[in-house]
């Protein structure tokens, strides 16, 4: 039995970039089109099958840890970027300073979507969600590079609108206005975590 839903909430590609080099800088570049394999996009620094853990998952492994690539893709929102932008004073953010590979519009809330949603072009290709993507200093940095005094703002700026994290579930080239289609899992609640997270922090 099918266990994810198609829904009618779509999104359209309006940015596809790679960050050829995260050593150099966090800022993506503008490409026309992405081509998926299993890896991930082609061209781009964060893909392999394969990674390094890193601070975000330093709760469960050492930092350096090899573990499996399920951050292959960093996906944002039109909308949040905008509503990120004007939190901050900005006319514009630009999704570069993000190291975005994707930016949709369409779909609402795009940073709060369930892991393992699915996003599935017209073409076959399929992402999967993996988890939020936190605001952290790095875009802070790049932002600060070109608006002096601004960068500090990001953080707070961007929380829960920061995208999420991603991977390649099926190959495929995606393009600018490529339609993409959510699929979600069911929606429940953990109840075992009920009383995890209702305890006031010590």
């Amino acid at each position: 039995m099918p266990i994810l839903t198609p829904t009618e909430i779509f999104g359209h590609v309006t940015f596809l970039g790679i960050v050829p080099d995260r050593t150099a800088s966090l800022r993506s570049v503008s490409q026309p089109e992405l081509v998926l394999d299993f890896a991930g996009a082609r061209g781009e620094c964060h893909s392999g099958v394969l990674r390094k853990s890193c601070s975000r998952v330093s709760s469960q492994y050492p930092v350096g840890t090899e573990i499996r690539n399920v951050r292959q893709l960093s996906l944002l929102s039109a909308e949040e970027l905008a509503a990120i932008a004007a939190e901050m004073g900005l006319e514009q953010l630009l999704p570069e300073y993000l190291g975005a590979s994707i930016v949709l519009r369409g779909i609402p809330n795009l940073t709060l979507l369930p892991p393992n949603s699915r996003l599935i072009a017209d073409n076959g290709a399929a992402i999967t969600v993996d988890m939020e993507n936190g605001p952290c200093q790095f875009p802070a940095r790049e932002i600060e590079a070109d608006f002096p005094g601004k960068g500090a703002a990001f953080m707070p700026a961007a929380r829960n609108k920061r995208g999420v994290t991603a991977w390649v579930e099926r190959p495929g080239t995606l393009a600018l206005g490529t339609r993409l289609r959510l699929h979600v899992p069911p929606l429940r609640a953990y109840p075992a975590l009920a009383d995890h997270y209702e305890k006031p922090a010590p």
